[in-house]
C-alpha cells in the first residue's frame, strides 16, 4: 500500500464511525468483492465485526441452481486481513496467506458470514510477535443459510509480522535473487 493511502487509512481508523461507514462502502464498491456477489451489511465502529450476505442470484448461481462454491470462498476473502490491518496498526504487516473450504450442503438462498476479532485475540497476536518476528493465524468462518444450516466452513490463514521484520525478510530475498541473477550472468 502506498504511504498516502496508509496514512489516509490510519486517519480514518482514528474516527471509528467514519471508518465503519467508509469500509462498508469501500467493500461493497470494490470490484473484486462486487464480482463475488456478496454484500457487506454491517461493519462495527471498532472494525472488529463484519457481517456479509451472499444471495443466490444470476451472478452467484451455478449449473445446479445453487450458489457457486467459488462465490462462497471469495465472499470470505479480504475481511479478516482488513480487520487485523486496521486494528493492529501501521507497524504490522498482514497478508491473507491461504484458505480451505469444506462444503456441507448446497446454498439455496441467502448465506450469512460473520467475522469477529476481539481484544484478547489482538493482544495474543501482539504478545506472540514480541517473541517471534512473524506468525500465521487461522480464522474459521461459516456460511449459514436462512434456516440456520451451515452450507460451508472456511478457514482463512493469515500471515502477520512486524513491519521491520517483514521488510528485512524481503530485503534478504531481493539480495539472494540479485545474487543468483548475477551468478547466472557470469556463469
Amino acid at each position: 500500500m502506498s504511504p498516502f493511502f496508509r496514512k489516509l487509512s490510519l486517519y480514518i481508523v482514528a474516527r471509528p464511525r467514519l471508518a465503519a461507514k467508509l469500509m462498508k462502502f469501500g467493500f461493497n464498491w470494490f470490484p473484486a468483492i462486487r464480482r463475488t456477489g456478496c454484500k457487506v451489511t454491517e461493519v462495527s465502529p471498532d472494525v472488529r465485526y463484519i457481517r456479509v450476505t451472499l444471495p443466490l442470484n444470476w451472478k452467484t448461481r451455478n449449473i445446479n441452481g445453487t450458489i457457486f462454491g467459488g462465490s462462497m470462498f471469495a465472499a470470505t476473502d479480504p475481511f479478516y486481513m482488513s480487520m487485523l490491518y486496521f486494528n493492529l496498526g501501521d507497524e504490522y504487516v498482514v497478508w491473507d496467506k491461504g484458505g480451505t473450504i469444506r462444503f456441507k450442503r448446497p446454498g439455496r438462498g441467502v448465506l450469512l458470514a460473520e467475522f469477529r476479532i476481539d481484544e484478547a485475540e489482538l493482544q495474543e497476536i501482539r504478545d506472540l510477535l514480541a517473541l517471534t518476528p512473524e506468525i500465521d493465524r487461522i480464522y474459521p468462518v461459516q456460511l449459514i443459510d436462512q434456516k440456520g444450516y451451515v452450507c460451508a466452513e472456511v478457514e482463512r490463514v493469515l500471515y502477520i509480522a512486524h513491519k521491520s521484520a517483514y521488510d528485512n525478510k524481503m530485503a534478504e530475498r531481493r539480495a539472494k535473487r540479485d545474487g543468483l541473477a548475477a551468478a547466472a550472468v557470469e556463469g
